[in-house]
């Protein structure tokens, strides 16, 4: 009985935890989610004293509303392409029988390792006024526009290929999920393939098509890197530039920019209610008991049958030309990337590694020489510190992202049907009802600034930019994180948790010594996700627009700006080239350890363990594997 009362004597330090980390995580809240966002609300309608109305009236008066209008008509047109466009690639490799699928497959998911600014560059590349496609064009329609590949046509068509991400993802997966005995039925009944299809099998799809199509229109209203390399006038391009102006150069910009932010924040939200309504609707499938994998269709007429094929490699040839390209400029020199010309004789690693000098002929006739003017990307001091910056903020961000998300859940699930379980849970979602350059631009403009939030400091100022900016990555990314996280804690047996809290075992040892290693591969892989995107991410960081936070997307972004004028920055499309497949290789890799190594169960690592000791076993003559090892 003393040694009772002894223990409820001393402190509570559970209950000063669960104190320290409540308090925390409202202020975080508070702070850098609601706080922000509702001065840039305040700001639009304080803008001119005394007159709320006077931006929204400069609105329609002026041409803002043609960015509006702009964004629309990119997204529209999305919605159409890129689900014809991903529709038909997922049917060519998952349900009809067409040759060389498993290439193809490979060929329509190098979206998948190279996106945003890299994948942009890689398409200007080609088509640009002296890319290496319209140069070939051009030889055969003298006639031809050279600049064709700008405005409204070249952001549509790289982001009809760039957005089929998606579909490749996630589509597959629900076709691969189709009970074929369904479609087995419908064959017997006398229904052609193709009525198969549209009776059949798209009605199967339907829920993951609508969720793609809803996610597809939003991409394309808050397209950022494509409208801004390739010159076409939309919402978060015009945000960024009104952030950067001043009210000296035209009217309240800074008010307009948040005004374009909110009108985006508008669409998003009624989007994704809409589209949470409609999945909390219910679809269901009726299915045989023992459900059969879906064989791929054959073509039986011989003409379709070609045009499916022909179609197929045309797609595969458009999504990797660029890739191939890219790769092969990639080691050839300066001359030849500027030419757009390959030879065997121009190879060279000095767009990765390295530097050279650089002699030229003046005006006047002198010869000159600047040493070391032709570098690498890990020989040149910009693209050197971009990538350190990236990675760092990136990595941060992505592991806060993980740390607060585990904990959250972890909370959720011990506090289940309970309200303030549903209010975390709604808290951390909250990002995803705005879109990225709203969240971005608040936390410009509420921290620029002494704010006493945060004690006093300006957090736009100089270095601390770099603290912001790793906020602003994890708030964007914590709703990705919460819904995959969230999954993977159902997989824990509540019957373990009982155990060890039978055991004697504290809350927290609980979590660490049980949930914690549980859910550990899945927290990793939302690890390595985030990272992937927040490492070639350039939206958010051109909005914070500071010397002190250039990312790696924003050093490619700007690498060929005046590219060899007086013997300056020489090689930077060969660097870009060289960034691009640099990106490639990193995102290929983890994307690997996401899906290829971390998705295989215990059973298949044990059998490719096995296979990899018969095949050493063989190759040295040792003899075979026992069964078992």
């Amino acid at each position: 009985m003393q040694q009772t009362l002894q223990k409820k004597s001393g402190p509570d330090l559970s209950l000063i935890w669960k104190i320290f980390v409540g308090v925390l995580f409202v202020y975080l809240f508070l702070g850098f989610m609601v706080l922000p966002c509702l001065d840039t609300l305040k700001s639009v309608f304080g803008a001119v004293p005394g007159d709320p109305l006077a931006v929204i009236r400069f609105f329609f008066a002026g041409s803002m509303p043609s960015f509006v209008i702009n964004s629309l008509k990119l997204a529209v047109c999305l919605v159409v392409t890129v689900n014809v466009v991903g529709i038909s690639i997922v049917l060519l490799t998952e349900y009809f029988d067409i040759k060389g699928a498993k290439i193809l497959r490979l060929g329509y998911m190098t979206t998948l390792i190279y996106s945003g600014v890299a994948l942009v560059t890689g398409y200007q590349f080609l088509y640009d006024g002296n890319g290496m496609m319209t140069q070939w064009l051009i030889k055969l329609f003298p006639m031809m526009n050279k600049q064709w590949f700008s405005g409204f046509r070249a952001v549509l068509f790289t982001m009809t290929f760039a957005c089929t991400s998606n579909h490749a993802l996630f589509l597959r997966n629900a076709i691969r999920g189709i009970d074929y005995n369904t479609v087995e039925a419908a064959r017997n009944l006398g229904a052609k393939p193709f009525k198969v299809l549209l009776k059949v099998v798209m009605p199967t799809l339907l829920p993951t098509l609508f969720s793609l199509t809803v996610m597809t229109f939003i991409t394309g209203l808050c397209a950022m890197s494509a409208p801004t390399l390739l010159g076409y006038n939309s919402i978060n391009p015009e945000i960024v530039r009104l952030a950067g102006s001043s009210v000296a150069d035209e009217a309240f910009p800074q008010a307009r920019a948040a005004l374009l932010s909110l009108i985006l924040a508008l669409f998003t939200i009624v989007l994704l209610t809409t589209l949470n309504h409609y999945e909390r609707k219910g679809h269901y499938l009726s299915v045989s008991k023992t459900k059969a994998k879906l064989v791929k269709q054959k073509i039986q007429n011989p003409v379709w049958n070609v045009i499916a094929h022909i179609y197929a490699y045309v797609l595969f040839v458009i999504y990797m030309t660029p890739v191939v390209m890219i790769v092969l400029f990639a080691f050839q020199n300066w001359p030849a990337v500027r030419a757009k010309s390959l030879n065997v004789s121009s190879w060279t690693l000095i767009n990765f590694f390295g530097t050279q000098d650089y002699s030229y002929t003046t005006s006047r006739g002198k010869q000159r020489v600047r040493e070391g003017v032709i570098s690498g990307v890990f020989s040149n001091s910009d693209t050197v510190g971009g990538i350190r910056l990236s990675f760092v903020l990136s990595a941060l961000a992505a592991a806060l992202a993980c740390v607060i998300v585990v904990v959250a859940v972890n909370y959720i699930f011990k506090h289940r049907n309970k309200k303030r379980a549903a209010i975390v849970e709604a808290c951390l979602l909250f990002p995803w009802l705005l879109p990225t350059i709203l969240i971005c631009y608040s936390f410009r403009t509420f921290f620029n600034g002494e704010v006493w939030y945060v004690l006093g400091q300006n957090l736009y100022y100089r270095e601390n930019v770099r603290f912001l900016i790793v906020m602003a990555y994890t708030v964007v990314k914590l709703p990705f994180a919460l819904r995959m996280v969230k999954a993977a804690f159902y997989a824990i047996d509540d019957e373990l948790e009982d155990a060890a809290r039978n055991m004697g075992a504290s809350s927290l040892v609980t979590f660490l010594r049980v949930k914690l290693p549980i859910v550990l591969p899945s927290v990793l892989a939302v690890f390595a996700l985030n990272f992937n995107a927040l490492f070639t991410e350039y939206d958010m960081s051109a909005t914070f627009q500071s010397s002190y936070g250039k990312s790696y997307a924003m050093v490619i972004q700007s690498m060929t700006a005046e590219e060899g004028r007086d013997g300056y920055n020489m090689n930077g499309s060969g660097r870009r080239c060289a960034s691009t497949v640099f990106i490639m290789i990193i995102s290929g890799l983890i994307l690997y350890l996401v899906y290829g190594v971390g998705a295989r169960d215990l059973g298949e690592r044990l059998e490719r363990r096995k296979k990899r000791r018969e095949f050493w076993a063989k190759l040295t003559g040792k003899g075979t594997v026992k069964s078992g090892q």
